[in-house]
């Protein structure tokens, strides 16, 4: 009994608090900090977990990484948070947190989050948001270089190939809608 009496006495301190910050934060929007505190909570023990399971297979750590290989990740971190934040064919997985807009540019959709306040606000800000999941997708890719580094190699070639392939669609793009004529070309 005195476990769940110092437990109450602590937590009504501290969901007071909290409530208390949440409001001064907030303003009355619907900010979902609980939400946000959880996704962080999850990010650092998948995170520790990835850098145990790492330790426990007996995996050095590189003492550097070679240039190549971290432009390579970087590449392919930015491609592959946009992927997930962005692309049609992942709608599904953001479907439960987010609702379709239309299209927000060549390929990709716009979507709003769904639920106002609560976990499922917080991840649905994660999920449409290609800035917080590059954290995500290039801690994936640190873990998986520090374990496997060739398979994680190929999996950032394929997603900076696929970076890559991007920019030459948006030039052709661009050269069919006029871009390289010069003004005075154009005037003709």
């Amino acid at each position: 009994m005195a476990i769940p009496d110092g437990v109450q006495r602590i937590g009504g301190p501290v969901r007071h608090w909290a409530r208390t910050q949440q409001q001064e934060y907030a303003h009355g929007e619907p900010r979902p900090l609980a939400g946000l505190l959880g996704a962080m909570g999850v990010y650092l023990g998948v995170t520790a977990a990835g850098a145990a399971a790492v330790r426990a297979a007996g995996k050095e750590l590189p003492t550097r990484i070679p240039l190549g290989d971290a432009v390579l990740l970087t590449v392919a971190a930015f491609r592959l948070a946009r992927t997930i934040a962005k692309d049609p064919v992942t709608s599904p997985l953001r479907a439960p947190f987010t609702s379709y807009q239309g299209t927000s540019g060549e390929a990709e959709v716009a979507e709003e989050v769904r639920v106002h306040g609560g976990v499922k606000h917080a991840i649905g800000e994660l999920v449409t948001c290609p800035f917080c999941l590059a954290q995500w997708t290039a801690t994936a890719l640190v873990l998986g270089y520090a374990s496997a580094p060739r398979a994680t190699r190929l999996v950032g070639l394929t997603m900076t190939m696929v970076a890559g392939a991007d920019v030459g669609q948006f030039l052709y793009d661009a050269i069919q809608n006029g871009a390289l004529e010069s003004d005075g070309d154009a005037e003709s």
